[in-house]
């Protein structure tokens, strides 16, 4: 009777499972136009895709694919190493995580180090961040500094004019960028970590010996141009076309782009844009295509510079495109395949602002440390009060935290991860909410000082502030992470499947299967055993990670039962899952981190230690109440979507006034 029952739990869910993964494809772009369809019935919608079912198979069930540009990427084999994507299934990849990757050869080390402290210098003594702010440029010393320096080519080859960093190596100079100006990191950032490097990562060599030694220099500057008025986070429905001029000897550019980081400073333009392609029925379709741009191609223009709350010092524009004239060979990749290109830009620069907001977290932590280890109130210093070490404590902690998530991506993507899409959205997140939350701390710390523009921090807050919006808002991350990661859990339970069908001869992956979700249902699992990778030292964390990761992946399977294809319409759920991964990747991080330093005997080895307990100490409740949250369907979900409705339709707050005038 149990095994009956047992088999029956288990059709069910591979059933559930089974739907979600042949019956949709969760995108961003749908996701983002639900949002829209519910709360702001009002606002001029993108234009509907039709949905088109295939016609019914007596053996599976009903195939039903959305006709959307913008998919979530296609989420990787069953075999990769990624630890994001297996935690979705409760499982450990531990290769990428254990030991702390270390990627570097003395050359590189020596290399690096010969770099760090030129780089230090002349932040410190040459670039003004306060003056920049206030012109709102950087200043023209600086850039001819940084330009002779190598800033602009950090990741170009070295025979093509650059210095050939590896990712880890950038990262460790966008980190000391980031202690101490945002604002000439946006700079930097717009010219190489998105402006070329569809250049870089996607050109052919034709392309990169043309432009890239001009861009390496300097000389040259670049700008990624993908953002409409009418489409934010859902790149798909740009509106700049393409088309193939008669002869077909060139495309014709027409259209706009807002808020382009060096948009009035840049000469090459990777730009984005719409480009009819044949249907296979006759007609055409669009497909978003990447173009490298020249503005000596003609018919390229810029508004002025944006007036800004934070990063001043960067250049922020409209460009204009009428009838420019691009040559065949100034496509990128191939034409259709430019969403791709775009994903694969902005995925691969995510871990270097991990690595700039943990040094903009150092330079604040030490502001607030020095004050506090001078300042006297009371009779006492106020490093000696609780509340100012709570402050200080937290804001080390997520400092270290985010540290150690861009050291492990940038090391995972210089082994040849391709599979680092999760953890890289997942690093841009807790980043840029941690370095939110450490300057803001920092200003109550220092107090009314903080608040002065001479003390510098308060910039810092304004500049902070665009960082949990662009290159992919932090509430559309958190939903491509939950949505990517179920993608996977749902293809890759296939082995549950097909053994489904010839119980008989599979007896033992289905009792394995039962006897896993009983135990789970029983709070009796333990989670798959990290013990061998960690110091002995750090078993109990060890273990809240564990459980964590088991209890992740059971969710994940429950949520998966209740919801089916509909899961993509449940953003408070999606919302909890994305916050619980983002907790165990940093779990994880740390643990590992601070195995290595325990292991080889660090002189901070205890201080990490400490970081890290209680770190999982809090992360590991946090999972468990965003998992119970996900998986409890609080009534408090609707009362919110429902308030949300109202203030919609009213364009105000509802509630008549307390004095009742």
């Amino acid at each position: 009777m149990l095994r009956s029952a047992l088999k029956l739990a288990l059709i069910q869910r591979s059933v559930a499972l089974y739907n979600f993964k042949e019956g949709v494809r969760p995108s961003l772009a749908s996701v983002v136009r639900l949002n829209q369809q519910h709360y702001a019935s009002t606002a001029a919608k993108t234009q509907e895709r039709d949905v088109e079912p295939e016609a019914e198979k007596p053996t599976k069930p009903k195939v039903v694919q959305e006709k959307v540009e913008a998919e979530v990427e296609a989420a990787p084999s069953a075999g990769t190493k990624s630890f994001g994507f297996g935690m979705f299934m409760g499982q450990v990849a531990p290769e990428q995580v254990f030991p702390f990757p270390e990627v570097l050869d003395e050359e590189q080390k020596e290399f690096l180090q010969m770099l760090v402290d030129p780089v230090d210098k002349f932040f410190q003594e040459q670039n003004d961040a306060l003056k920049n702010d206030m012109i709102e440029k950087v200043d023209d010393p600086t850039m001819q500094g940084l330009k002779e320096m190598g800033a602009f080519g950090l990741q170009v080859p070295q025979k093509l004019g650059g210095l050939g960093l590896s990712n880890t190596q950038y990262a460790r100079l966008v980190e000391i960028v980031g202690e101490y100006d945002l604002g000439v990191g946006i700079t930097l950032g717009a010219h190489q970590s998105i402006g070329f490097k569809g250049i870089l990562i996607a050109g052919n060599p034709e392309q990169k010996a043309k432009y890239l030694p001009k861009l390496a220099t300097g000389e040259t500057v670049a700008a990624f141009c993908l953002t409409e008025p009418a489409s934010g986070s859902d790149a798909s429905s740009i509106k700049t076309r393409a088309v193939l001029s008669d002869d077909g000897k060139h495309f014709i550019l027409n259209g706009g782009k807002i808020w382009i980081s060096n948009g009035g400073l840049a000469e090459i333009f990777t730009v984005f844009a719409q480009t009819p392609l044949p249907d296979g029925k006759g007609g055409t379709k669009d497909k978003v295509t990447a173009f490298i741009v020249e503005r000596s191609f003609g018919g390229v223009t810029n508004g002025p510079p944006e007036k800004k709350m934070g990063i001043k010092a960067s250049n922020t524009a409209e460009v204009y495109f009428e009838d420019v004239k691009i040559p065949l060979e100034n496509v990128l990749g191939e034409v259709g395949g430019g969403f791709k290109i775009a994903m694969h830009i902005l995925n691969n620069g995510r871990f270097g602002m991990a690595a700039a907001l943990s040094g903009t977290m150092k330079g604040v932590i030490k502001k607030a440390a020095d004050h506090a280890a001078a300042r006297t109130q009371f009779g006492e210093k106020i490093h000696k009060f609780g509340a100012i070490q709570e402050k200080l404590a937290r804001m080390a902690m997520m400092q270290y935290v985010t540290e150690s998530m861009a050291y492990m991506i940038s090391a995972n993507m210089d082994q040849g991860s391709k599979d680092f899409q999760l953890e890289a959205a997942i690093s841009k997140i807790y980043g840029s909410e941690a370095a939110w939350f450490a300057t803001d701390e920092a200003i109550q710390i220092l107090g009314g000082m903080g608040y002065m523009r001479d003390c510098g921090v308060e910039r810092v807050m304004r500049d902070l502030r665009i960082f949990r919006i662009f290159e992919g808002t932090n509430d559309i991350l958190r939903l491509f992470v939950a949505l990517t990661g179920i993608q996977f859990a749902g293809k890759n339970l296939q082995e549950l499947q097909r053994a489904l069908k010839n119980p008989l001869s599979n007896m033992g992956v289905i009792t394995a299967a039962a006897t896993k979700r009983i135990k789970r249902k029983l709070g009796l699992s333990s989670g798959p055993s990290l013990q061998q990778y960690v110091d002995p030292s750090l078993s109990s964390q060890s273990t809240q990670v564990s459980k964590a990761i088991d209890q992740f992946g059971g969710t994940i399977e429950d949520v998966l039962m209740k919801h089916g294809k509909k899961i993509i319409e449940q953003q408070f759920l999606l919302k909890r899952v994305a916050d619980a991964a983002i907790d165990i990747y940093g779990m994880v991080a740390v643990l590992s981190r601070a195995s290595r330093s325990i292991q080889r005997g660090d002189k901070t080895a205890d201080y990490e230690k400490m970081i890290c307990t209680v770190f999982c100490n809090e992360a590991s409740e946090r999972v468990t109440s965003n998992l119970a949250t996900a998986t409890s369907g609080k009534d408090d979900f609707k009362l919110m979507r429902d308030i949300a409705e109202e203030v919609v339709q009213k364009n105000q707050v509802v509630q008549d006034h307390p004095l009742g005038f």
